[in-house]
């Protein structure tokens, strides 16, 4: 079994869609009753996702896997970066996130809105120990306005410039070959094979 460190049910959804070919059982932390966060303190990505990973495996005594992923844009000079969940505050919700974002890009042009997504996936084993880590980008830019129904956080506002398209507005199997998630989990993948044919997982 392998838990899935998110809370967030579009993203474990997300994972639980790319991670099916491992073949191992998956389960989110909404199948454990426990109450328990991971401050994500680190500075960067990889930190935080490795954070997250340990933090559950060892609460929950299972082999976990976490990521850590948000968005960079050029023009704010890598904003809001690991703070992109919490963009707009301790309350911060998807729609003040982006609200802020828009407002702090203001009327500067398309071709100066350049941003990419990041994300790193760390598994952890139950003793907390980090066994498998991969990262990944995805380039595009931030529209004026949001555009879609699909996805989560800044998905409406990102658009893949070579589909003229948002993430939001892409289903979930195109958006499963083109994102920074997906990416990061097609590079985890072959290491989490290799654990559970040993058994481990």
């Amino acid at each position: 079994m392998l838990v899935l460190g998110t809370a967030n049910r579009k993203k474990g959804l997300e994972l639980a869609d790319l991670l099916r070919p491992v073949g191992v059982e998956l389960r989110t932390l909404a199948d454990f009753s426990a109450d328990f966060q991971v401050a994500e303190d680190g500075d960067t990505f990889a930190a935080n996702a490795r954070l997250k990973a340990s933090g559950y495996a060892r609460h929950l005594g299972r082999w976990a896997l976490a990521d850590d992923s948000g968005l960079l844009v050029d023009a704010l000079g890598g904003q809001p970066g690991v703070f992109s969940a919490r963009y707009s505050g301790p309350q911060a919700t998807d729609e003040s996130n982006n609200r802020l974002l828009l407002e702090q890009l203001g009327d500067l042009p398309l071709e100066r809105r350049t941003a990419r997504f990041v994300c790193h996936i760390a598994v952890a084993d139950p003793s907390g120990e980090v066994r498998a880590e991969s990262d990944a980008a995805c380039r595009g830019r931030i529209l004026f306005e949001p555009r879609g129904q699909n996805g989560f956080g800044y998905d409406p506002l990102f658009e893949i410039v070579e589909y003229h398209r948002t993430f939001a507005e892409f289903g979930l199997l195109v958006k499963s070959y083109l994102s920074h998630r997906a990416r990061a989990a097609c590079r985890v993948i072959p290491q989490l094979m290799q654990l559970a044919d040993a058994g481990k997982i």
